[in-house]
């Protein structure tokens, strides 16, 4: 298996996508070719398989020769036991019709961390073996940057630098950053939103003394080893459900930066067969926008009680643009550099707006829709969610009569106690190894937005730890 660029590098080997994030031409990584991996053998024995066995299932094929059968079973066995389910990612039934597929059970309670901590185990091995150190860049609007610094902490061959909007992350997650101790760890507040956040990151790994200099590598889903983890709970979720409604299923899922739906749009490319991808979003609304009307046009961010979706520019649609493009890295490179310098992308053929429409749908949710959703899943069903999860929910309500629908629930409400509590009157707990939380002193800096404040602090600080 071997990965290109959408703006054209490459190929390049699995390793060396893993360790460049991003690609040196500003481009994304993408395998060469989908592998078809879901034949019908292989769909007849997934629901007597286990997690981990999909896991390696889904994982081989794109790894190459990175890792042996035997060493990426380890690796996922290592991952697996940092969470507190032995499903990982349970599927568990709301209503009639809908299923939640629990995401939150590893150590920091989102989504993030079933990719994360693969993550970091895979970039242990390769810096081993190269006998490098790195430094990982990334930026997050409150997922990523907890669940990373979870997964890499500690690590003697890594620093890690984590960008987040300041105030726009709920308490939890910051402190979840920001109470670490770990010495190889900076977590770094923006002046600015999480798409400013993105946009330095871009910048520093497109400056290429800066980047060489200090070795960065990525743990955004702009990595494609970022989202290669995330495909094995959509097959996973799909294995789980009564064999005549497998085909008929849609994935309901609360999106910003289109990496979580995109790695379903992988596992669909290779062979699993289910209807629709929902994107839901909230009041930041650009892809359902997008899957409207064709219109992909930078807007103000609006701070919403669902802050890991407030993007207004999701990284990874990049990676379906090149896809449905016929992957023309020209012509992808001029579609992007338009929207760089105009804010909006210029309209796409009504062929490749079919070619999207067939695998997508889009909802927006407001706040007031959230608040419902909360409140209307613990009246009724007796389960708290999130607000992540609750436009998921919303949108899923929004389906077709009578089609079956699984919502990706991205993570567990104790990180979002205040929204929670707003639209339920119940204030949910965190887990017992977490419960200290709130009482741990933070460290963390405070940036402008802008690239060169940012590689002044990242020059200091790197020099310090070396």
């Amino acid at each position: 298996m071997e990965y290109i660029s959408t703006r054209g590098h490459g190929p390049v080997s699995f390793e060396t996508a893993l360790l460049d994030g991003l690609a040196p031409d500003g481009g994304l990584y993408v395998p060469t070719a989908w592998p078809h991996i879901f034949t019908a053998d292989v769909l007849a024995r997934l629901p007597e398989m286990s997690w981990q066995e999909i896991a390696l299932l889904v994982m081989e094929p794109f790894v190459g020769d990175f890792l042996t059968r035997k060493e990426l079973q380890k690796l996922i066995a290592r991952a697996a036991k940092t969470f507190n389910s032995a499903d990982v990612t349970p599927l568990s039934k709301l209503e009639a019709g809908m299923w939640l597929l629990e995401l939150y059970h590893g150590p920091t309670l989102a989504f993030k961390d079933v990719a994360l901590q693969m993550l970091g185990l895979m970039l242990d091995v390769a810096l081993a073996r190269r006998g490098q150190q790195a430094t990982v860049l990334g930026a997050t609007s409150g997922d990523t940057g907890s669940a990373a610094i979870e997964g890499l902490k500690g690590r003697g061959q890594l620093d890690i630098f984590i960008l987040f909007p300041k105030g726009r992350v709920s308490p939890v997650q910051q402190r979840q950053m920001t109470t670490t101790g770990a010495v190889n760890v900076f977590p770094v507040a923006v002046e600015g939103t999480f798409d400013d956040c993105q946009d330095m990151v871009k910048a520093a790994f497109n400056d290429a003394a800066f980047r060489k200099k200090m070795g960065l590598t990525a743990v955004n889903s702009i990595s494609w080893a970022r989202l290669l983890p995330q495909i094995v709970y959509y097959a996973y979720a799909w294995s789980r459900l009564p064999e005549k409604l497998r085909p008929a299923i849609s994935f309901s899922v609360p999106t910003g930066n289109f990496g979580d739906v995109f790695a379903g749009y992988v596992a669909k490319k290779c062979g699993l067969p289910f209807d629709k991808l929902i994107i839901a979003t909230n009041r930041n609304d650009i892809l359902a926008r997008f899957l409207k009307s064709g219109d992909y046009s930078r807007k103000f961010v609006t701070p919403t009680q669902s802050p890991s979706m407030d993007i207004q520019v999701a990284s990874n649609f990049e990676r379906l643009l090149f896809d449905v493009t016929g992957r023309d890295a020209g012509h992808l490179k001029s579609l992007m550099a338009a929207f760089a310098e105009d804010g909006a992308l210029p309209a796409l053929s009504e062929d490749e707006m079919a070619a999207i429409r067939m695998d997508f749908d889009a909802v927006a949710v407001g706040e007031v829709q959230t608040r419902s959703a909360i409140a209307a899943c613990f009246a009724e069903q007796g389960r708290l969610i999130d607000p992540h999860t609750a436009v998921g929910v919303y949108a899923a309500w929004r389906r077709p009569e009578n089609r079956p629908v699984v919502v990706l629930a991205t993570a567990h409400p104790a990180k979002f106690p205040d929204a929670v509590k707003e639209a339920t009157a119940e204030v949910p707990e965190l887990p017992p190894h977490m419960a200290d939380l709130m009482h741990k002193d933070e460290v963390y800096g405070q940036l402008p937005k802008g690239l060169p404040a940012l590689k002044t602090y990242m020059t200091d600080k790197k020099r310090k730890t070396a």
